[in-house]
């Protein structure tokens, strides 16, 4: 529904200390967290994964063709203890794992057989075939049913009455059988992670006999599939998918239920060596990311009937509707696995505090496994240096900055370049005009703050905003949509009942780069706001935020590194208390500052402010209100620009020529 400018006026009318935040607004809370810690834990990698493992539980109990999984791990998540806990707690089965072993095929020597037994049971089965074979054939009645009762295998029952009465001799190649997979300590699942043709289904090798090119028994090698056959194989989805033939392969021994060895090839010799294909029999699971899930649905129409259960992981823990206390038995994993020293109360907070800012959320605590544990064995690594029992708040803070401090000398750089003014940034006085956005900037995997000076001039013309930027092809498709949209805003406010006769430009001045997102959006309205009003806007505070086309204020993305990187700047010029952020009202509850900018701000020398419509950031940075749209109050934002709006049109109108004159112009032309 449109707003009328009188509602939006409503709407802005709060003091700015009402749109101050406070210092408790700028971190997550951790004591209530604190409070909920149970007095005993149990370390688990399962905490805030259950829609994931419960798909993963139906999953595991079909067994068929068309039930494998893929499961959505985020980064961060470390996979194989996800598996290993997942396994123990469900009870994943080995029971129909078996061994297989290849004999030599007395008919034909190419063509070794396959033969499946009981699982740990293939050496000792081995060992008894020899024995059948040096006993004279009159005499192996005994030990065949000796061996066909102690390893009940159909298979190995046919080649003992196959080789009933041959000897040695009459076996053909120099060997008799060998051990493909042996289950001695038979293991549920396997993890291919580093996925190849040999690594995920094996290979046969050749070998080179005075010249000769061949292949033998022993050279038949396994891969992690043969190996986890009657039970679960996981498998970097991302590896398997960037080889597209291997991933047909596994495709086609999932449909099929049959693994066939590839032919051995050699760029030089040819050799046929073809042993008995293995029934397979197995779950799959693919462990991959969100989006090459999406990218399989969208490319490849047998995933989905071959893989239909989806088991995502989740990347946090949310605290608004799950009680905190199943997290301190996450944070006891973590723990474990960073193999660090008790943490005291202080330092539990301090890694909380640490886990809701990964998040970005003050209301969630962070999954991201990797970080936690690298955080903690630095924390560890520093509580050793000065040799105290525990980890406490100092060593996790100082953790914190000393990673922090690794990354930003590229921050440093560009920071030192506008404090020597080579990139204009104005953090002082009134400006008509001009405007300091706040950015991300990213560069070689680091990502930091600064801000940007953006700035608007006026001239006659039809209403359009000229954005410099599209004009040199530096925008990007988002932010080109941004400026459509404070341009829609504009024209509803102030270009009703007739068009309007100004233009503006807008500019990201010393930009060199793509400008893409809309977060700049309203400090573009804002700035041009100011320029078409002729009111100036305060340089000590910048701006960030999107908006919709009735003023809106809208929620952006890297809040914290914005405030961040313009704090910096201001603090090394010296915080004068006039210094301080707009941001959209609704990125509060992404709000993580450090120490240092929550000390400013409890000292009055730094200021945070949220708002939630246009209206309010334009009375704060140019300490006017902003009135109505439909009159001309020389005192008020819109009624200056009202009045500017109608000087331009009676302008335009009085430089036309009279009717008259242009009545009989036109006839002498004629």
């Amino acid at each position: 529904m449109e707003k009328s400018p009188k509602a939006e006026q409503t709407t802005a009318g709060g003091h700015a200390e009402n749109l101050q935040l406070s210092v408790n607004q700028l971190i997550a809370v951790t004591e209530p967290w604190l409070n909920e810690e149970p007095q005993h834990v149990t370390a688990s990698a399962l905490v805030g994964q259950q829609r994931a493992v419960t798909a993963i539980e139906r999953g595991q109990r079909i067994r068929s063709t068309f039930s494998h999984i893929y499961m959505a791990a985020p980064h961060g998540i470390i996979v194989e203890d996800v598996i290993q806990q997942m396994c123990a707690e469900q009870h994943w089965s080995s029971a129909e794992m078996r061994d297989w072993v290849y004999v030599a095929n007395p008919e034909d020597e190419r063509a070794p057989i396959c033969i499946s037994l009981p699982q740990g049971t293939a050496e000792n089965a081995l060992i008894g075939l020899w024995e059948y074979l040096e006993k004279l054939p009159a005499d192996r009645q005994p030990i065949f049913d000796r061996l066909v009762s102690t390893y009940p295998s159909v298979e190995f029952r046919q080649y003992l009455t196959l080789v009933a009465d041959k000897l040695f001799d009459d076996i053909p190649g120099t060997e008799l059988a060998t051990i493909v997979v042996s289950h001695t300590e038979p293991k549920a699942w396997y993890f291919c992670d580093r996925v190849s043709q040999a690594s995920l289904f094996g290979d046969i090798r050749l070998q080179s006999v005075e010249g000769t090119i061949s292949s033998e028994l022993h050279l038949i090698r396994p891969g992690a599939l043969l190996k986890a056959n009657g039970g679960t194989l996981v498998v970097h989805a991302m590896q398997l998918l960037t080889q597209p033939e291997l991933w047909k392969q596994l495709k086609h021994i999932l449909r099929t239920g049959r693994y066939e060895w590839e032919q051995p090839v050699n760029t030089q010799t040819a050799i046929h060596y073809e042993p008995d294909p293995i029934p397979v029999d197995l779950k799959v699971i693919l462990a991959g990311g969100r989006e090459l899930y999406s990218q399989l649905q969208d490319y490849d129409p047998d995933f989905a009937n071959i893989f239909p259960y989806f088991a995502e992981l989740n990347s946090f823990y949310p605290t608004q509707n799950q009680a905190v206390a199943p997290y301190f038995d996450y944070l006891a994993y973590i723990e474990n696995k960073a193999r660090c020293r008790p943490l005291n109360k202080g330092a539990k907070a301090a890694l909380l505090e640490f886990s809701a800012q990964l998040t970005e959320h003050q209301k969630e605590l962070s999954l991201d496994s990797v970080a936690l544990i690298q955080l903690l064995e630095e924390a560890e690594v520093l509580a050793s240096m000065n040799g105290v029992p525990e980890i406490s708040a100092n060593d996790i803070k100082n953790a914190q900055l000393e990673a922090q401090g690794r990354d930003r000398l590229l921050a440093e750089l560009n920071w030192q370049s506008i404090l020597e003014q080579q990139v204009q940034i104005d953090t002082s006085g009134d400006v008509v005009g001009q405007i300091n956005g706040l950015t991300v900037v990213g560069i070689g995997g680091v990502e930091f703050g600064e801000p940007s000076r953006i700035t608007a001039t006026v001239h006659y013309g039809d209403g359009d905003i000229i954005d410099i930027e599209r004009k040199a092809e530096l925008s990007g498709n988002i932010h080109t949509k941004g400026i459509m949209i404070l341009t829609a805003y504009l024209a509803n406010l102030f270009a009703k009942q007739e068009p309007m006769p100004l233009s503006a430009t807008l500019v990201f001045e010393q930009s060199y780069h793509e400008v893409d997102g809309d977060s700049a959006s309203l400090a573009e309205l804002c700035c041009l706001i100011s320029a078409l009003s002729e009111s100036p806007i305060n340089q000590a505070v910048a701006v960030t935020g999107a908006i919709d086309q009735f003023g809106n204020v809208q929620a952006i993305g890297g809040i914290n590194e914005k405030i961040h990187g313009y704090f910096e700047i201001c603090q090394r010029r010296g915080l004068t208390g006039e210094h301080g952020v707009i941001v959209p009202k609704s990125n509060v509850v992404n709000i993580h500052l450090n120490a240092q900018v929550r000390e400013a701000v409890a000292a009055g020398l730094f200021k945070v402010f949220a708002v939630s419509h246009t209206t309010e950031a334009f009375e704060l940075l140019m300490n006017v209100p902003c009135g109505s749209a439909d009159n001309t109050n020389k005192d008020t934002l819109f009624g200056r620009i009202q009045l500017r709006l109608q000087n331009a049109n009676a302008s335009q109108h009085s430089n036309e020529d009279p009717w008259w004159r242009r009545i009989f112009t036109r006839t002498s032309r004629d």
